[in-house]
């Protein structure tokens, strides 16, 4: 992933190098969720994780890491969870599905096809972006580090995570029962 461009404090005119080691055989994956409820300060709860590039290791999260993040939420928050999930292809994954019909606690509410402006994990993924703009990590663990500071940044402030969702547009309301 190309890190974003900002300002830099180099002389104009001349663009600042900066030496890098070579590749590295580590991808970090981060996956999110905004937590809202009326009433309650917003939550953020997310689940960095590290694979290593081998030939015939998976590269991304699977559908249970991803079926891993609403259990927690249910765990942490104690209570239902309503889940809306973006199209990505594991989200639509067989096992997950099976995961959801079998529980009562989670509801799932799809996203449309193509749309990041009503997903509010995206705007935190643009704070993450702007806080790492113009940094050349030396290793996998310094990005390791600062993502995760990053992102516990936002954990301890509630009003981030709560203008995430107010630039979609979208309130919180609670779920009538059937």
């Amino acid at each position: 992933m190309t890190p974003p461009r900002a300002r830099t404090w180099g002389r104009r005119g001349r663009t600042p190098v900066i030496l890098v080691r070579g590749r590295s055989r580590r991808r970090t994956s981060v996956a999110a969720l905004c937590c809202y409820k009326p009433g309650e300060p917003s939550r953020l709860i997310h689940r960095p994780r590290t694979h290593l590039l081998l030939k015939g290791a998976r590269k991304s999260f699977s559908w249970k890491d991803y079926r891993d993040l609403p259990v927690r939420a249910h765990i942490q928050l104690g209570g239902p969870i309503v889940m809306v999930w973006d199209n990505l292809n594991t989200h639509l994954a067989a096992g997950l599905k099976r995961y959801e019909a079998n529980h009562d606690w989670l509801i799932t509410i799809r996203l449309p096809a193509y749309a990041p402006d009503l997903n509010p994990v995206e705007a935190i993924w643009s704070l993450v972006r702007r806080a790492t703009a113009n940094t050349a990590f030396d290793t996998p663990d310094d990005l390791d580090r600062v993502l995760r500071r990053e992102l516990r940044r936002i954990q301890l402030r509630p009003h981030l995570i709560d203008g995430c969702l107010t630039a979609t547009g979208l309130t919180p309301t609670l779920p009538t029962p059937p």
